[in-house]
């Protein structure tokens, strides 16, 4: 055992072969036995390169030009082979569907340990151990696809932990989390830290991580170090507006300057029913428990819908029932008065928009300008409106300047942003998106959620999230989910004031929500921080 810092930076550049400029430029600093580093900055600046440059996807499996040294226990990363460095860094991705290939939870945690060649006995007992550890025993006989997003990362990471790695990379773990399992997801890390394994934890759920207090901060704009230091000292020198800090800090920074309360152009619609849930019951498999046991709901024009609950708890297969993607073991679903047993799913997708949780399964294309085309050419719109409407739509989610690029190349937030792009493009009356913000910045995401509400066109938006600031900020109705059911349904400040419910469903109060319900008496409404200043 070597007494070398576990991880060195000095000097790191990389630029991608199809890029004009440096993905990361001269990036410097150390990572000690038993820290968290937090990393973080804007979706695209470069974390994720940081993070292959580490685990040594970079140069073996992205080419490019790479600069300077990267050192792991006192040796040089470059006089490594990929197998030595699995050895001692454990890498999570962004997206659990792109790191699984068990079929079978038991298999897919296992698969690394059998890669090493060790006795059967031993990978039962380090599978077992882990999924204990993780509280996820319960998932051990299941079948990968069958998993909720945030079930696959918690697989993910069993997987990862059972290799027993010293340094462990964690690339945004919580986008698919809900809140509790993020709380608890961030107690292991700590734990994890404070029993010797060095952490970086990349993550845009900065208020969060807080809690758990990491050692050091690197922080990123364009691929540039902007600050490397400790919690506080971002705290103070960040601009609220990129970065989410507690609500107490944000409003207290834009008193004096406080926002007008945001305003939807849904708002004043007629309430019509466009989508109605009856006695909706739902299984995969006659076999398997129901993921929906009678649902009864509809939703209206006008409506701005956050679908809040644990992970597993039945909010895609709700929203995926409205589509027809699948359809009722019982019950009846309509959209627009029709069954959506007796429609298509292209013929569906002229009303509903439909945003999958995971962007890699939807995007194919070779370029992000024949993507944003593909859905409105296939539903036969002038040329000239699908050129305009691409326009629009890749303007709303700031990625102009990746047009030509293969959506697939881009990082996961830019990928996931792209996804939502198309589906903008489609125009159509109602949009569902599956974890919009997932993988994105705070600014990004408050910027393309600003131009989506307030644009004409749309009848009706559901989101399901599990960013309970997103739904205080948007929504004006929620949807409790658990267990299949649905049960709160109401308007935010009265769904979200049930602690005792949030609870049940696994929703934590978040500091923005706490400070809403306090204020509410003041603004009969939830708004975002920099709108609360003025009634400080």
């Amino acid at each position: 055992m070597t007494d070398a810092q576990p991880l060195v930076v000095r000097d790191l550049s990389f630029q991608y072969t199809r890029r004009d400029t440096p993905a990361i430029q001269s990036l410097n600093f150390t990572l000690n036995p038993g820290e968290i580093l937090l990393l973080a900055g804007s979706s695209g600046c470069g974390k994720t390169t940081l993070i292959r440059c580490i685990n040594g996807l970079i140069p073996h499996a992205y080419s490019g030009t790479l600069q300077g040294v990267i050192e792991i226990f006192g040796k040089s990363i470059q006089e490594m082979c990929l197998a030595e460095i699995s050895n001692e860094i454990g890498t999570v991705l962004q997206d659990p569907d792109r790191q699984i290939v068990g079929s079978f939870v038991l298999n897919e945690v296992a698969f690394g340990l059998e890669n090493l060649g060790l006795p059967r006995e031993e990978i039962f007992q380090r599978v077992n151990d882990v999924m204990d550890y993780l509280n996820i025993g319960f998932l051990k006989d299941r079948e990968t696809f069958q998993l909720s997003g945030g079930e696959k990362q918690k697989v993910a990471l069993a997987g990862v932990l059972a290799m027993r790695p010293r340094i462990l990379l964690l690339d945004e773990p919580l986008a698919s989390l809900d809140p509790a399992s993020a709380r608890e997801a961030l107690s292991i890390f700590r734990k994890l830290a404070d029993d010797g394994i060095s952490i970086i934890l990349v993550e845009h759920r900065v208020e969060d991580v807080l809690a758990i207090h990491p050692e050091q901060v690197l922080y990123l704009e364009d691929g540039k170090q902007v600050y490397y230091g400790d919690a506080p000292g971002l705290l103070e020198c960040v601009d609220y507006s990129q970065i989410k800090l507690p609500a107490t800090i944000v409003m207290e920074r834009s008193r004096g300057t406080p926002m007008e309360p945001f305003t939807s152009s849904l708002q004043g619609k007629d309430g019509e029913a466009l989508v109605e849930f009856e006695d909706v019951h739902f299984r995969y498999k006659e076999d398997l428990p129901e993921v929906l046991t009678g649902v009864n709901c509809t939703i209206h024009k006008g409506d701005i819908i956050a679908i809040l609950g644990h992970n597993g708890a039945g909010k895609t297969t709700l929203v995926k029932h409205a589509l027809g993607l699948l359809k009722p073991t019982s019950g009846t679903v309509r959209l627009q008065g029709a069954d959506t047993r007796k429609s298509s799913i292209a013929q569906n997708a002229h009303t509903i928009g439909y945003v999958f949780q995971s962007p890699t399964q939807m995007l194919f294309a070779q370029t992000v300008r024949s993507e944003l085309a593909f859905g409105p050419e296939n539903l036969g719109h002038p040329k000239e409106q699908v050129a305009q409407d691409t326009e629009w739509a890749i303007k709303t989610v700031h990625l102009e300047e990746e047009m030509d690029m293969p959506p697939l190349a881009l990082s996961f937030g830019q990928q996931k942003r792209v996804s939502i792009a198309a589906i903008l493009a489609m125009r159509s009356r109602i949009l569902m998106m599956d974890e919009p913000t997932a993988g994105q910045d705070y600014w990004n995401y408050m910027a393309f959620m600003d131009s989506i509400l307030q644009m004409p066109g749309f009848d009706s938006i559901l989101f399901i999230t599990h960013d309970v600031d997103l739904a205080v900020v948007y929504a004006n109705r929620i949807l409790l989910v658990d267990k299949g059911k649905i049960i709160a349904d109401g308007k935010p400040h009265e769904v979200l004031a049930e602690e005792e419910r949030l609870n049940q469903a696994r929703i934590l109060p978040t500091s923005l929500l706490k400070l809403n319900l306090e204020k509410l008496p003041l603004t009969g409404r939830f708004m975002r921080a920099e709108a609360l200043a003025q009634f400080a």
